[in-house]
């Protein structure tokens, strides 16, 4: 078979055929700062930076995407929040910016008017400027289920769902229209794609009668709007309770937890959505080698043959302490056992 680009191959898995190989993805959103010498504060503070990060990263790892995302809480900055910094891990939200009371009167932010968001969209400009078309692009935008996390925290978020209701879809339909703005900014940017991140949407988070009544008809109502593709990503989430609701938001994707068997995910999703997943990337800071090897292979069994599977870890983010060799362990993996068609000999 001829070696496809990037984006040949993620669009194959997308249709649900076999491509040259299996698509992988390696989201190391921070790494790109060790790669520059910086810290990641200061890493973040630049378009420049990242875009250059990213593409270093690509030349390490030869992955299938890149990044323009960098931290949660930039879409929390848009509402008036601020980000906490750490030296060894990912930005995190400060304070909530919203009070219930803040509600009825709130609206969606204006993208152009958050610094962080406009670096996000620069970023995105600066990838697409030098990929050319021929590795994806992925923007990643909070869904408006699960952006209440931030903006209230998720006890104060948790009792609105239940106690005030009217509230809550109030807070739905303004960020849906942030999300909508959002997304549709980062493909016009050049985004191949939007990773819609939804985490309050699995069973694992809220009970599946809440994400039917708030968080599904938002995904339904919001993904239609979108310029470009979505694919729903959970967190570490569960989602084979959810499949047949996913398949009905309009989402492409769905990521598959470290909790879940992916040839039985596979077969919940086969023809609906691509699995991706699922390498549980907190135990990856401590993988040997072989177990490297073991669990991309393992992956691969269950989840490759027939198309429709994209290998990465579980939860969308590496984190900063998995070491530089299981990284090129799990890409050498991929390029060694994960050609069309998967064949596994016994050694």
């Amino acid at each position: 078979m001829t070696t496809m680009t990037s984006a040949e191959r993620l669009g194959t898995a997308m249709s649900h055929k076999e491509a040259d190989r299996v698509p992988f993805l390696l989201p190391t959103i921070m790494q790109g700062a060790r790669e520059l010498g910086l810290t990641i504060e200061e890493y973040f503070a630049k378009a420049e930076n990242v875009a250059e990060g990213q593409m270093r990263l690509l030349a390490r790892y030869r992955h299938d995407g890149v990044f323009g995302f960098m931290y949660a809480a930039q879409e929390i900055e848009a509402f008036g929040g601020t980000t906490v910094f750490r030296d060894d891990g990912p930005a995190n939200a400060g304070e909530p910016p919203v009070d219930w009371e803040d509600i009825p009167t709130l609206e969606p932010p204006r993208v152009d008017d958050c610094p962080a968001l406009v670096r996000v969209l620069k970023i995105i400009e600066l990838l697409a400027s030098r990929l050319g078309g021929t590795v994806p692009i992925l923007g990643v935008a909070l869904s408006p289920y699960s952006l209440p996390t931030l903006q209230l925290g998720m006890e104060s978020y948790l009792a609105l769902l239940y106690e005030r209701p009217d509230l809550a879809e109030r807070l739905m339909r303004v960020n849906e229209e942030f999300c909508v703005a959002w997304s549709n900014a980062q493909l016009a940017a050049g985004a191949g794609a939007i990773a819609y991140t939804d985490p309050m949407a699995s069973p694992s988070i809220t009970p599946l009668a809440m994400y039917r009544r708030f968080g599904h008809p938002a995904a339904c109502r919001t993904l239609e709007r979108l310029k470009g593709a979505a694919a729903t990503g959970l967190a570490s989430g569960r989602a084979i309770p959810i499949i047949d609701d996913l398949v009905r938001t309009g989402t492409v994707g769905v990521s598959a937890s470290v909790h879940e068997d992916l040839a039985e995910m596979k077969a919940a999703c086969r023809g609906r959505l691509t699995v991706m997943g699922n390498l549980n990337a907190i135990e990856m800071r401590s993988w040997t080698l072989e177990q490297t090897v073991s669990k991309v292979r393992e992956a691969i069994e269950k989840g490759a043959p027939g198309g429709g599977f994209v290998l990465t870890d579980n939860h969308g983010e590496i984190p900063w302490q998995v070491p530089e060799d299981v990284l090129q362990a799990v890409c050498e993996t991929v390029f060694q056992f994960g050609r069309y068609p998967i064949r596994f000999r016994e050694e």
